[in-house]
């Protein structure tokens, strides 16, 4: 061991040093980490709570207007409604004559089927991404008309919108979704 300096200021070369942390401050960094665990535990709940509200309104909100356009004698108005940007499409498929609605090799179809109960036909697309709103019934639509060429009929999600245009023509009973 060598000793530089004088009797006030003396300098050890040679030792190790030593770091010393007390009891009261492990003890606060393990308390930072949990409330950091916490919040951000709390602010994932928050933000699917919020996308829960958001497809439930919109949900709400396609069926007011769905009625509204049914009431009236003729109709041709095109919406615009929001929705978490995890849903990808919006589907109405038909699965009550599965003989008649089933089209060949789609693979889209059987998937959404597993979230058929026996009365929906509104899915949202991938499945899991509705949350606990995963299909529903939408009344006063004519679905015969709307799945005619494909079924299921998809709209796309684009930035969290979706554009939908409800026509009714003069003497129609039902509500065509575009």
């Amino acid at each position: 061991m060598r000793r530089i300096g004088d009797k006030k200021n003396v300098i050890f070369f040679g030792n190790k040093g030593q770091m010393k942390l007390s009891f009261g401050m492990i003890f606060s960094i393990i308390l930072i980490i949990i409330f950091m665990l916490f919040a951000f535990f709390a602010i994932k709940k928050i933000l699917n709570i919020m996308n829960a509200a958001q497809i439930g309104d919109f949900k709400d909100s396609l069926q007011t207007d769905i009625d509204k356009v049914w009431r009236g004698q003729e109709a041709d108005k095109e919406k615009e409604y929001f929705l978490p940007s995890k849903i990808k499409e919006v589907c109405f498929a038909e699965y009550e004559n599965d003989a008649r609605a089933k089209p060949p090799g789609n693979a889209k179809y059987e998937e959404l089927k597993q979230n058929w109960f026996g009365g929906e036909n509104m899915f949202f697309y991938p499945i899991g991404s509705g949350g606990s709103l995963e299909s529903t019934r939408i009344k006063n639509i004519n679905m015969e008309e709307l799945v005619f060429t494909r079924n299921p009929y998809c709209i796309k999600n684009e930035d969290g919108k979706i554009k939908i245009k409800l026509k009714k023509a003069y003497g129609e009973n039902l509500v065509l979704i575009e």
